[in-house]
């Protein structure tokens, strides 16, 4: 098999959002490896840096990697709010779209204020059981017990 050679400005890691993505990858594809990035948002940044989506992430020069950067930052302000991943924030209010670290925090958030208003999701959270009203009787078993417990029977005479 003959090995790709790659030019010498190739970048086999780009560091974007947080996030190191693979530069063998085409740009669409790379862009999911950030958290808060799928593959709708992901066309449309691609679509707003003007971009091929099929080329590979690492061939890309230092400036179009700038654009999609800034394409990402101003995601909120060109895409419509149904593609948003946070919409009605409780604290701003405002529909926000947000990335990496941010998203994870952002739910962090969500839990901890769920558990400190005593609410029953909050409680389920909790304790580690099922939130969406699953059954939980033959599903969901943690720990060293898998299987069902039968009463010991007395031994005969």
């Amino acid at each position: 098999m003959a090995e790709e050679e790659h030019e010498e400005d190739f970048k086999y890691i780009v560091r974007l959002m947080n996030t190191d993505l693979d530069g063998e990858q085409p740009t669409l594809y790379a862009l999911r490896s950030i958290k808060g990035v799928g593959t709708r948002v992901a066309e449309s940044v691609v679509r707003a840096a003007d971009l091929s989506p099929i080329q590979k992430i690492g061939t890309l020069e230092d400036d179009e990697i700038e654009n999609i950067k800034n394409a990402l930052i101003e995601f909120t302000q060109n895409a419509p709010p149904w593609l948003f991943n946070r919409k009605r924030d409780p604290h701003s209010g405002k529909n926000l779209h947000l990335f990496s670290s941010e998203l994870d925090n952002a739910h962090r958030e969500d839990l901890n204020r769920l558990k400190k208003i005593s609410c029953y999701r909050g409680i389920r959270h909790e304790l580690g059981r099922k939130v969406r009203g699953q059954r939980t009787r033959s599903n969901g078993r943690k720990g060293m017990t898998v299987g069902v417990h039968r009463k010991q029977m007395k031994a005969k005479k």
